[in-house]
């Protein structure tokens, strides 16, 4: 019995990789006889990337193209794919082969067993020092200050059954962060390690902003804990404040220590000044989000399908 699968695939700048894409998945399709429909977002790219695929689209019909009006961003590009599936089995990989097609029929073997969601859990990366020390710093910072159990050094890269899909796509956030939705919404779950290849050809379209941008959704869609540390910090402030208050009192009083202290006066401004700015920012986050999901503008912007 052949599988129903969706496969979603997030497309940016990826003109000379998407063919390669495509083959290394339909070798599986062919291979396992799925029930196929593959569903490719192009997130506003410059390289023809979406003329690529409706080229694709021609030739082989279980492929869907759809193309965002600009770049909204990653997350987006899946979750407007996620809208758009109707198989049973659905699948996340992102357009750089650096989570390899082939892998897909051991993932899909864990929906067969029983799990709901199986989901990568990148056992080595082939990245510079740099990008591995902050993948890895990020995800333990996050895991340390969430409440939901988001797991350790896995992406986007999962299988899913369709019920979790729909539940995922039940919350309308306008700066989702999927894999910590995915883990939010439950169900049986679990973690497959594999060796993440380096990128098959061209650059990553996640720059540092990017990157930047996901791990502060991450935080402040998954965690009170930033706002409460402004309590904290409050607390502190004004425990050495009263400390250092009684301190100088003391001092002038009982052993006739003229108070001069100019130089203190301006390092303990600046400090506090700087504190209530790193207060302020982290208040700032989350009105930032609060109102994004007040003024309900649509999520995306579809400009134009093909086979949708």
């Amino acid at each position: 019995m052949s599988k129903s699968i969706s496969i979603v695939v997030p497309i940016y700048n990826s003109s000379n990789i998407v063919t390669d894409l495509l083959k290394a998945i339909d070798l599986e399709r062919k291979n396992l006889n799925w029930d196929l429909e593959l569903i490719l977002v192009d997130d506003g790219s410059k390289d023809g990337s979406y003329e690529k695929i409706e080229g694709l689209c021609q030739t082989y019909s279980y492929i869907k193209g759809i193309k965002l009006s600009r770049n909204f961003g990653h997350q987006i590009a899946v979750k407007t794919g996620l809208a758009h599936c109707t198989k049973d089995y659905i699948a996340i990989i992102d357009d750089d082969l650096q989570d390899p097609p082939s892998l897909l029929p051991l993932f899909f073997s864990y929906l067969d067993k029983g799990y709901d969601v199986a989901y990568g859990v990148r056992k080595k990366r082939k990245e510079s020092f740099l990008k591995k020390i902050s993948y890895t710093s990020f995800y333990r910072v996050l895991k340390s200050m969430s409440d939901t159990k988001i797991p350790l050094d896995s992406g986007d890269f999962c299988v899913m059954k369709k019920h979790v899909v729909e539940n995922m796509l039940k919350l309308q956030e306008k700066n989702p962060f999927l894999r910590g939705i995915r883990a939010w919404v439950g169900f049986k779950q679990i973690g497959v390690e594999y060796e993440r290849a380096a990128r098959f050809d061209g650059e990553s379209g996640y720059t540092f902003k990017k990157l930047m941008r996901i791990a502060l959704d991450g935080i402040f869609s998954f965690s009170s804990v930033p706002i409460r540390i402004i309590t904290v910090i409050g607390i502190i402030g004004l425990a050495f404040a009263t400390i250092y208050s009684l301190m100088v009192i003391y001092g002038h009083f009982m052993n006739g220590i003229t108070i001069k202290g100019f130089a203190t006066l301006a390092i303990l401004i600046s400090f506090f000044s700087s504190l209530i700015l790193i207060c302020l920012g982290i208040i700032g986050e989350y009105i930032v989000r609060i109102y994004d999901e007040t003024r309900n503008r649509p999520y995306v912007i579809i400009e134009k399908t093909i086979n949708v």
